[in-house]
């Protein structure tokens, strides 16, 4: 089987291999082999020698490593009422970023507009040339059709739906771009961040929607047409005569969501209109704006039970506005009594730690492991 350098860069990234002795133990190739596959990844900077730090019996060999500074990747998270861009290095560290107070309803060609016009204020600021993006990423809180990388029928983006992303980034930023649903992106920055290795996880997202990114055997699972996860229309008996903003009765969002607390709180004087609104009330310690998002985390555990019992994930990850001690007390409260055992006896439930950064940093991962993956290097370097 052919090895290219590709394959000898994944090795590297993923840590299985180390010097060049490494390479030629988990390949089998030749020394000459593998020192020109070295050489190709060292002339393109791809990697860098770090030094030598474990000993051989005589002379040291030289570690390799996965050049972070090779290039960056531009990545911005859309939200219902605001969007951030962000250039990071290549390990997803966050170099200068920028907050956009715009709402997805503006529609899509204004809400692009603005994101890549800070995509370029950025390059200039921390005086990086276009030459060196090698990718855009983009989350957005709707589903993505996998094959398209186009919305799909987002319930809270009107006018986004099968809009084409992709070309309109590409415009301005003529490199791979990739677009992904909010809660898969902060599932993957997450595990990317602290979680690397482990066999599930899944990430519940309560903001002014409720959604849920999985990542399985360190891959995103999206379903045949992008629609996993999607638990905020899942229907409740709680909230059957609910209208949802897809426009179905009963739907989880239309109960336990971000906005559905802002509403519960406004009928009782206190003013919100998104979860934004309402993580403001809980960190200021409101007792009503506690007990509203304590009841909603009931709801959405009971929800979350069925997704435990089928997925039997090993890290449950709470994020989003409504993230807090009474949201995670209440999913506790009804997510395990209605769990087979079996089910939650190795669980690990807590808050998400990135808070905004988890999507920004998922996408950096999403485009570094497309972008450098061994098929995409192999066909730039032979």
């Amino acid at each position: 089987m052919y090895v290219g350098p590709g394959d000898v860069l994944h090795l590297i990234r993923s840590g299985r291999a180390r010097t060049r002795g490494d390479i030629q133990e988990e390949t089998g190739m030749s020394r000459m082999t593998v020192a020109q596959r070295v050489d190709a990844l060292l002339r393109a900077e791809l990697i860098r020698e770090a030094g030598s730090a474990r000993p051989s019996g005589g002379r040291r060999p030289t570690d390799l490593a996965f050049n972070l500074q090779h290039s960056c990747t531009l990545s911005a998270s859309v939200e219902t009422r605001s969007s951030r861009v962000a250039l990071c290095d290549l390990g997803g560290e966050i170099l200068v970023d920028e907050h956009l107070d715009i709402a997805v309803q503006e529609g899509p060609e204004k809400v692009l507009n603005a994101i890549t016009a800070a995509g370029q204020r950025l390059l200039k600021r921390a005086k990086v040339p276009m030459a060196k993006i090698s990718g855009v990423g983009l989350s957005i809180p709707g589903p993505v059709d996998p094959h398209t990388l186009r919305p799909s029928q987002p319930p809270i983006l009107p006018g986004w739906d099968a809009y084409p992303i992709v070309e309109f980034i590409q415009e301005s930023f003529p490199v791979p771009v990739l677009v992904e649903n909010d809660a898969d992106a902060m599932a993957v920055g997450e595990y990317s961040a602290g979680f690397a290795g482990v066999s599930s996880l899944c990430l519940v997202k309560a903001s002014t929607g409720i959604g849920t990114g999985l990542v399985i055997d360190g891959r995103v699972y999206q379903g045949v047409d992008g629609g996993a996860g999607d638990i905020g229309h899942v229907r409740h008996p709680a909230f059957a005569g609910l209208v949802c903003q897809c426009g179905s009765l009963g739907c989880l969002a239309a109960g336990a969501s971000g906005g559905a607390v802002a509403r519960q709180m406004t009928d009782l004087g206190i003013p919100a209109e998104s979860g934004r609104d309402v993580r403001k009330h809980l960190l200021a310690g409101n007792v009503d704006t506690m007990r509203l998002t304590h009841e909603a985390g009931q709801r959405l555990g009971e929800v979350m039970a069925t997704v435990v019992c089928l997925l039997n994930p090993a890290v449950l990850l709470i994020a989003g506005d409504l993230a807090s001690s009474s949201l995670i007390g209440g999913i506790r409260e009804t997510l395990y009594p209605m769990s087979l055992p079996r089910a939650t006896r190795h669980l690990d439930v807590r808050l998400a730690s990135l808070g905004e950064d988890a999507a920004i940093r998922g996408m950096s991962s999403l485009l570094v492991n497309e972008v450098f993956s061994p098929a995409a290097v192999n066909a730039r370097l032979g």
